[in-house]
C-alpha cells in the first residue's frame, strides 16, 4: 500500500497537468459545442428584449402577422412616469398642462397625440420634437428589458398578445445563451463547410506526403554521408522546426512577396513583379504546403535518422558482400526497419496538421479569398477572430469537436493499418 501511494504521488503532477491542459479543454469544447455562446449572448444569463431589428424577422420564426402588427402599432397613454420624462425634456409647464387635461387618456396613434401637443397653450412647434415627445408616452414592450422569463410573459399577457405566440417570442428574443444542437446542423447546412473540409483534406494529404517522403530522403541521404558533413546538413534542415513561427513565415514573405527575392530575380529576366504567395490559389497552396512541409520533414529527418542508426551495421556489410547496391539496401533493409517510426510520424503529423493553423494564419490567413481556409482556421475565425465582430464560441467549438472525432477515427485506422500489435510484440526469439 505505501508503495502504491508513493507511485501515485510521483504521478500526481503529471495527472494534474493532463487534467488541466488536456481533459479540461476537451470537455469544455464538448460542452460549448452544444451552446449558443457568443459575444452577443455573453457567458452570464441574458435578458428578454424585443428590438426593432428582431421585430422585422418575427414572422420568419413563426409569429403570427396579427401579433407582429399589434406589437408594431402599440398605443400611447398619458401616465405619471411618462410625464416626468416629458417634463425633463420639454418643461414643467407643458407637463402640468397635459397632466391637468389628459392624465390617464389613451391614444391609438401617434398623430392623435401630436395634435394634442400642438394644441397646448405652450405648444411644441417643431414636428421632430413633437414626434420625440409622443414617443415618451408609447405603451409598448419593444425595447424594454425583462430580466426573467416570468416578467416577459406577464408583459406579453398584459399587452394582449396571442398566447399561442408566447413560447416563440420567449425563445426568439432571449439575448442569453442556451443549450442547443443547432450548431451541428448548421455546419452541414453552410455552403462553406464543404469547402473547408476539402481544403483540409487536400492540405493534410499533400503536406503529409511531403513530410514523410522528404524526411525519409533527408535521413537516408545524410546516413550515407560522412558524419561531420551529415550533422551539418541535419542542423541546417532542422532550423524550420526550431525557428519561431513568426520569424519563419516572415522569411517566406521576404522570399515570395512582390518585392521579395523571387520577384527581384525574375524581374531581371523581364518577368512582371507579382506576389508569388498570393497571386493565385495554386501559388498559395504551394507555399502553404512547403512552409508546413519543411517543418514536418525536419522532425521526420531526426526520428528516421535515429532509427536508421539503430540498424546493425553487420546487416549492411553483409548486403554489400552479397553485391547489394544503395537502393537495394534502402528497399530491403532500411525501409522495413522503419515501419514503427513511419507510423509515428504519419499519425503524429496527421493529427498535427488537422489541428494546427498558425502557419496558414501568418502566411495567407486563408486567402486569397478562402481558398486556403482549412477547418481549424475556420474554427479560429468563427470563435475568436471574425470580420463581423460577433465571436460565435459555440459554433467554433462545434468545428473543433468535429476535428477531435476525426482525429480519433484516424488514429484507430492508422493503428490497424500498420498492425500495431505486431509492432509492439516481443521478438520471436523471446516468445
Amino acid at each position: 500500500m505505501p508503495r502504491n501511494l508513493l507511485g501515485i504521488g510521483f504521478l500526481a503532477p503529471s495527472l494534474i497537468a493532463v487534467s488541466l491542459f488536456f481533459l479540461a479543454p476537451v470537455l469544455l469544447t464538448v460542452a460549448f459545442s452544444f451552446t449558443t455562446l457568443s459575444t452577443a449572448t455573453g457567458i452570464s444569463g441574458g435578458e428578454y428584449v424585443i428590438s426593432r431589428s428582431i421585430l422585422r424577422d418575427l414572422e420568419d420564426h413563426g409569429v403570427g402577422k396579427e401579433t407582429v402588427a399589434q406589437l408594431e402599432s402599440a398605443g400611447y397613454e398619458i401616465t405619471e412616469s411618462a410625464l416626468e420624462l416629458f417634463a425633463a425634456e420639454f418643461g414643467e409647464d407643458r407637463a402640468d398642462e397635459l397632466r391637468d387635461s389628459y392624465l390617464g387618456d389613451s391614444f391609438e396613434t401617434r398623430r392623435e397625440l401630436e395634435r394634442v401637443m400642438r394644441g397646448l397653450d405652450n405648444s411644441i412647434r417643431q414636428t421632430r420634437q413633437r414626434k420625440a415627445a409622443a414617443d415618451l408616452f408609447a405603451v409598448t414592450i419593444i425595447g424594454n428589458r425583462f430580466e426573467t422569463e416570468e416578467e416577459f410573459r406577464d408583459a406579453l399577457q398584459s399587452s394582449g398578445v396571442d398566447p399561442a405566440d408566447h413560447d416563440i417570442l420567449t425563445d426568439v428574443v432571449y439575448t442569453g445563451w442556451r443549450w442547443t444542437t443547432e450548431n451541428f446542423s448548421l455546419l452541414f447546412e453552410l455552403p462553406s463547410t464543404l469547402r473547408y473540409a476539402l481544403n483540409t483534406a487536400f492540405y493534410v494529404i499533400c503536406t503529409l506526403i511531403f513530410n514523410v517522403t522528404f524526411g525519409l530522403f533527408l535521413a537516408i541521404s545524410t546516413f550515407y554521408l560522412p558524419l561531420k558533413l551529415a550533422n551539418i546538413f541535419r542542423s541546417i534542415w532542422f532550423l524550420p522546426r526550431i525557428l519561431p513561427p513568426v520569424m519563419y513565415v516572415l522569411m517566406w514573405n521576404w522570399f515570395t512577396w512582390d518585392n521579395g527575392f523571387i520577384a527581384t530575380v525574375t524581374g531581371w529576366f523581364g518577368v512582371p513583379q507579382q506576389n508569388w504567395m498570393l497571386q493565385t490559389p495554386v501559388h498559395a497552396w504551394t507555399v502553404v504546403i512547403l512552409i508546413n512541409g519543411f517543418v514536418g520533414a525536419s522532425l521526420g529527418m531526426i526520428l528516421f535518422s535515429s532509427a536508421i542508426k539503430a540498424i546493425p551495421l553487420s546487416m549492411l556489410y553483409a548486403s554489400e558482400v552479397d553485391g547489394a547496391n544503395r537502393w537495394q539496401q534502402v528497399r530491403h533493409i532500411i525501409l522495413p526497419q522503419l515501419r514503427w517510426p513511419i507510423l509515428f510520424i504519419t499519425s503524429y503529423q496527421t493529427l498535427s496538421l488537422l489541428t494546427s493553423f498558425e502557419y496558414i494564419l501568418l502566411a495567407t490567413d486563408g486567402g486569397p479569398g478562402s481558398t486556403t481556409e482549412v477547418w481549424a482556421l475556420a474554427a479560429y475565425h468563427t470563435a475568436l477572430n471574425n470580420y463581423g465582430g460577433n465571436l460565435q464560441y459555440g459554433l467554433g467549438a462545434a468545428f473543433a469537436l468535429i476535428l477531435v472525432l476525426i482525429g480519433i477515427v484516424l488514429s484507430v485506422a492508422y493503428l490497424r493499418f500498420f498492425n500495431f500489435k505486431e509492432l509492439v510484440a516481443k521478438p520471436r526469439i523471446e516468445q
